[in-house]
């Protein structure tokens, strides 16, 4: 779920001038790159968390070229963007919804004086007419009593609908056609959410999908405060405490 993760030290940058604004600083050690970054992380914009770490874990794994096109779908502050630029990509486009994630994730990659381009727009929209090498998706997946997600206010960051899908299904829809061959989707999100649903309608779109990572974490509060409505629905079982992240590498 999203929670804070150890990795990620929270500290003031005295550079930033924000006062109000986190700065996360993520160490060479972590990101498995030469040199720190640093993140900044204002309010209402989803940090780097668990599933950002699991997440790339993967994109590390994948032998980028300095030609690859690569996507991050819902960057948040860019944290993955950025991780491909640092690995030498040249080419890296980051979209958010969200007003205040474009404005970080362009902020955040001057910076960190790494080269992204940030667009704004619902998903896949500002992206049609391109072809990329590597897609990455770290969408809202969390199941929400609501019946749609919130237009506004910090759940957009987690809330997905009652079966957590919401934009999941949307992406491996959208996602697949806009893969060269050979390109691959790399997407995390609870197991909550029906991994094999997403296995098959991956397959569907004529993609080649495999679970990749995996792992386990203890509810955040969002979850703890739904566990009885988790339960209810036959999400969980009673007593369970820990939530699956997973990623999915689909290659087409």
């Amino acid at each position: 779920m999203r929670r804070p993760c150890g990795p990620l030290t929270a500290v003031r940058n005295p550079r930033a001038g924000l006062r109000s604004h986190r700065v996360v600083h993520v160490s060479p050690r972590i990101m498995g790159y030469p040199r720190s970054m640093w993140l900044l992380c204002p309010p209402g914009v989803y940090r780097p968390q668990d599933d950002t770490l699991l997440l790339e874990d993967a994109l590390k794994r994948e032998p980028l070229t300095a030609e690859a096109d690569v996507l991050d779908l819902g960057t948040g502050t860019g944290a993955l963007a950025l991780t491909a630029a640092e690995h030498g990509v040249a080419r890296v486009t980051a979209v958010d919804a969200s007003v205040g994630a474009v404005l970080t994730t362009w902020l955040n990659a001057r910076l960190n004086r790494l080269r992204v381009r940030v667009l704004r727009g619902d998903l896949t929209a500002p992206v049609t007419d391109r072809r990329f090498d590597l897609i990455m998706a770290n969408p809202p997946y969390v199941p929400s009593p609501r019946a749609r997600p919130p237009g506004r206010g910090r759940a957009v960051a987690w809330d997905a609908g009652p079966d957590g899908r919401v934009l999941l299904d949307r992406i491996c829809s959208d996602a697949p056609p806009l893969l060269t061959p050979g390109g691959v989707l790399l997407l995390v999100h609870s197991g909550f959410c029906g991994v094999e649903h997403t296995l098959g309608r991956l397959r569907r779109a004529g993609l080649r999908p495999v679970v990749t990572d995996r792992r386990y974490i203890p509810f955040g509060p969002v979850l703890r405060g739904r566990s009885a409505w988790l339960e209810a629905r036959g999400l969980i079982s009673p007593g369970e405490e820990k939530e699956e992240l997973v990623v999915i590498r689909a290659e087409r």
